[in-house]
């Protein structure tokens, strides 16, 4: 049995102002997560991952953004709702989990209260029964002492802990989306591990779709369904996670397999993808914008407009270049012509 779609992606670009003009940092991106599903984002920083998240969320500010294509949720683009509309949305249906817990939660709030909040929102409840969903909460996410913990701040918790309360909060009403920006970060491997386990759990109850932002691509491998390879606000691949994993075709995501240490492969040394990820003002919007960062390919075989072609069934990849891409045998090939 098929799964449903539950967010439709459908050409999305936000631009942001710099200066008199507008730049986009998520470009002409179109993707679907089905209910039930877990679509991983990945890419390097600066690569307009999290700026996709805010995106979906509608968390960007209005002043200095703007906004075209469409975010389909439960029939609705939520590009076009008003700020009321989609705070009726945001919190009950959507819910994210966001990267810095410290940051995301009020430090003057003790966590009980915050996670009530949405639910004052959203949900018709007395103060009671809040209170118990709450507690029942604290427990899901596997906090020992819930009563201690509701009534504590969130500076008295350590950062595991701090991440399962952003992550009790983002659920509190039990929505059918979750976005997920590098939910696991500056923790350490075991409590990364209990993390992924939570949201697995948190998956398989609710039925949750999940957009999971990462650079760990050791995370995805053991989380995701799908991938979506993300470079200068472009989708530059896209399939199944066993595809991806197996055959990566995209020089940017061949480059960022290279990156990962293996002892299996007995790599005397790192690959190191050369160059940066451009400013938003200096990014080329014609031509493979990844072709600057890997010059000893010739430059006939980018293409001038390049687009998602399907390689095979559901596995999607930017640009020709893929076919003609080696890595560099020696280090003449890695010299920039800096003149």
């Amino acid at each position: 049995m098929s799964k449903q779609p539950l967010l439709k992606i459908n050409n999305l670009s936000t631009s942001f102002r710099i200066g008199d003009d507008y730049y986009a940092a998520v470009d002409d991106v179109s993707l679907t997560v089905n209910e039930n599903e877990v679509v991983a984002i990945v890419g390097e920083s600066g690569c307009g991952k999290s700026a996709l998240a805010l995106s979906i969320m509608q968390l960007h500010p209005q002043e200095r953004t703007k906004m075209a294509g469409e975010v389909l949720f439960n029939g609705k683009n939520l590009l076009s709702l008003s700020v009321s509309e989609m705070n009726k949305v945001r919190g009950k249906d959507m819910g994210m989990i966001f990267q810095d817990p410290l940051t995301a939660l009020n430090p003057l709030m003790r966590v009980g209260q915050q996670i009530e909040e949405s639910m004052k929102n959203h949900l018709q409840l007395s103060d009671a029964e809040m209170k118990k969903r709450s507690l029942e909460l604290l427990n899901k996410v596997g906090i020992p002492n819930p009563e201690r913990t509701y009534m504590q701040y969130p500076h008295e918790l350590s950062g595991g802990m701090r991440q399962r309360v952003v992550i009790a909060i983002a659920i509190a009403c039990e929505p059918k989306f979750l976005i997920a920006d590098e939910p696991t970060t500056a923790l350490d491997v075991t409590i990364q591990a209990q993390i992924l386990d939570l949201m697995r759990d948190l998956q398989s109850q609710m039925k949750t779709g999940i957009i999971l932002i990462t650079h760990d691509l050791g995370v995805v491998a053991e989380m995701a369904d799908k991938v979506a390879v993300m470079y200068a606000g472009e989708i530059v691949e896209f399939a199944d996670v066993s595809t991806l994993y197996n055959n990566p075709l995209h020089p940017y995501t061949r480059s960022l397999f290279n990156s990962i240490p293996s002892a299996a492969h007995g790599q005397d040394r790192l690959h190191v993808i050369q160059g940066i990820v451009p400013s938003l003002k200096n990014l080329p919007r014609t031509g493979c914008r990844f072709s600057e960062r890997i010059p000893w390919i010739d430059s006939a075989t980018h293409e001038e407009h390049p687009a998602l072609h399907e390689v095979e069934k559901d596995h999607f990849v930017r640009c020709s270049c893929y076919q003609h891409f080696h890595f560099p045998k020696d280090a003449e090939d890695l010299k920039y012509d800096i003149s």
